[in-house]
Parts: structure tokens; C-alpha cells; sequence
């Protein structure tokens, strides 16, 4: 006796839950802002570690998990919004 395979095409042709609420919206594009490469860096001294941070010239403590080079400018965009100038009819 073998087993019937469900048919899977009447599901296929259901549209996703958010197809039908995102109707009209901007396109939104994200671009990758994931690092080049990541590298640890190890230091002997004190001293070692600040005469490092001055040839980036970026500050460095113990506290710092990481840092870029060249020094990452921060983009504030929480405070952003789309608004749409585009009258609908």
C-alpha cells in the first residue's frame, strides 16, 4: 500500500499574509553593512594599546569591544520618516 502525496499547488497560489497589507509602499532597499573583515588585535602594554589608538586616532579602552577603520560614520536615522508628497486620487 503506498501513500498518497499531498497536493502541494493549492497552496502555492495563496498569497503571503503581507502581499495584501503592502500595497502601495516605498521599495525599501537594505545594503549590506556587514564589515570587509573583522580582526583581532592583541597587546602587550598599556602603552602598546594608546600608541595604537593614536595612529588610528580613535580612542581605545578596555571597555571597547571594536572599532573601524577608517572611523565609522554613524548615520542618526531613528528620528527619520517617509512621508509620500504624492496626492492619491
Amino acid at each position: 500500500m503506498t501513500k498518497k502525496k499531498p497536493k502541494l499547488q493549492p497552496f502555492l497560489d495563496v498569497p503571503e499574509a503581507w502581499q495584501k497589507e503592502w500595497q502601495d509602499m516605498p521599495e525599501f532597499v537594505q545594503n549590506d553593512l556587514q564589515s570587509y573583515k573583522a580582526l583581532i588585535v592583541h597587546f602587550e602594554t598599556k602603552e602598546d594599546m594608546n600608541a595604537f589608538a593614536k595612529l588610528l586616532d580613535q580612542k581605545i579602552t578596555f571597555k571597547t569591544p571594536s572599532i573601524w577603520y577608517p572611523k565609522l560614520k554613524i548615520n542618526h536615522i531613528m528620528n527619520k520618516q517617509y512621508i509620500d508628497t504624492e496626492e492619491k486620487e
